[in-house]
């Protein structure tokens, strides 16, 4: 199927990575392009495979999976990162998601769920726990160079939600051609350098719920 979802599954222990590929590969809309066993693996992999969404563990040995986000990032790469992780205490996640990630799971997720956060995360939408998000609006949440106007502020909202132009357009009422410029103004004005950083931004700053 040519519109199949592309998924990159990096993890250090080739069971786990089996499992998930088994589980993945029966989803009629999901396809595992490939499997790395480290972070450094995994941004050359992707850098060679363009996944959609990369399925990404964080304790790794050698080049762990933060270390792989910010190499995704200078490569920039656009696949998304979905998170996947052992680590239930918030404070485990934040690096991840600083360094890029648009969101987490914890390995004992239910496998439909996991498959459902992998649409969402390829859909553009962000997806963080409400204590996460906390954490972050206290201690991460930082002010653009540069107020947005009202109409910016819900074009970012709906960005927030995954909606692309032409649907932020029919929601707002406004052209195609109208958003896009709104957006590339939001992106300037926050300082990042795409929508899924912006939707971050609006989720630390409490724009939008989590």
């Amino acid at each position: 199927m040519a519109d199949r979802i592309r998924v990159l599954v990096v993890d250090d222990h080739p069971v786990v990575r089996q499992g998930l590929r088994t589980f993945l590969d029966l989803q009629e809309d999901l396809e595992v392009v490939g499997e790395s066993a480290d972070g450094r693996a995994c941004v050359a992999d992707a850098e060679a495979l363009r996944p959609d969404v990369v399925l990404l563990d964080l304790r790794m040995p050698g080049a762990d999976g933060v270390t792989a986000l910010r190499g995704l990032r200078a490569a920039g790469n656009p696949a998304r990162v979905l998170v996947i992780t052992s680590f239930t205490e918030p404070t485990a996640v934040l690096p991840a998601v600083r360094a890029g990630a648009s969101g987490y799971v914890y390995k004992d997720v239910d496998p439909p769920a996991l498959a459902a956060a992998i649409r969402s995360v390829h859909a553009g939408h962000v997806l963080l726990h409400p204590d996460v998000a906390a954490l972050l609006a206290a201690g991460d949440a930082r002010p653009g160079p540069a107020a947005l106007t009202p109409r910016e502020r819900d074009v970012l909202t709906e960005v927030a939600r995954g909606r692309s132009n032409r649907e932020i357009a029919r929601a707002l009422s406004l052209s195609e051609k109208t958003v896009k410029t709104h957006v590339s103004a939001i992106l300037g004005k926050l300082g990042v350098q795409d929508r899924t950083q912006a939707a971050l931004h609006a989720v630390r700053t409490g724009l939008v719920e989590p």
